[in-house]
């Protein structure tokens, strides 16, 4: 079974928070078999309401949803679902539909299995829907190190992506070493 874990959903939004783009937040019927939206979501983003579909599974075919996007003023929108095939692909090819530009955060979407990642996929790349991984999501904004998102998208890398926090970790203590030297 191939599946998201709760860590890559959590690296996804931190990439988002960083860079404090406008954020929808949408579940399908969260007194239902669904479920309320996940409990680490909901704490990074507490001023954020949630709109509770009641029932309807594509987002897109809710009007609160829809209208919620159009508020931000945004005509591309970075998208992520509990499930890579309904609840990404759905909104998603409905957004482009729409005119949007949209790009599917697939490592923060889950499959029940590869196959069907491979297939959801494939499908949203036909219908014009640019796939990504959350390390590129957060990569691509930040363009420059020097920023003043630097630092802080710096941390969500050291903390989840072990490889860069692997440099993060030499460029410290290289900079502590020369400081000691200094001193």
């Amino acid at each position: 079974m191939l599946k998201v874990t709760r860590l890559q959903v959590f690296n996804h939004i931190m990439a988002i928070e960083a860079f404090n783009l406008p954020t929808v937040l949408t579940t399908s019927l969260s007194q239902g078999p669904n479920g309320p939206c996940i409990p680490e979501v909901l704490s990074l983003f507490p001023d954020v309401p949630v709109i509770d579909r009641p029932g309807i599974i594509s987002a897109w075919d809710n009007p609160e949803c829809v209208a919620a996007i159009e508020k931000t003023g945004r005509k591309n929108l970075i998208m992520a679902g509990v499930t890579i095939d309904v609840c990404l692909a759905f909104a998603a090819m409905q957004a482009v539909e729409a005119g949007y530009t949209v790009y599917g955060v697939v490592d923060a979407s889950g499959a029940l299995e590869v196959t069907i990642r491979e297939h959801a996929v494939a499908r949203m790349k036909e219908h014009g829907i640019t796939p990504m991984n959350w390390t590129t999501v957060a990569a691509e904004p930040q363009r420059d190190w020097t920023l003043p998102t630097g630092k802080d998208l710096g941390r969500v890398f050291h903390d989840h992506y072990h490889s860069y926090g692997l440099l993060i970790d030499s460029f410290e203590h290289q900079t502590a070493h020369v400081v000691q030297t200094a001193s």
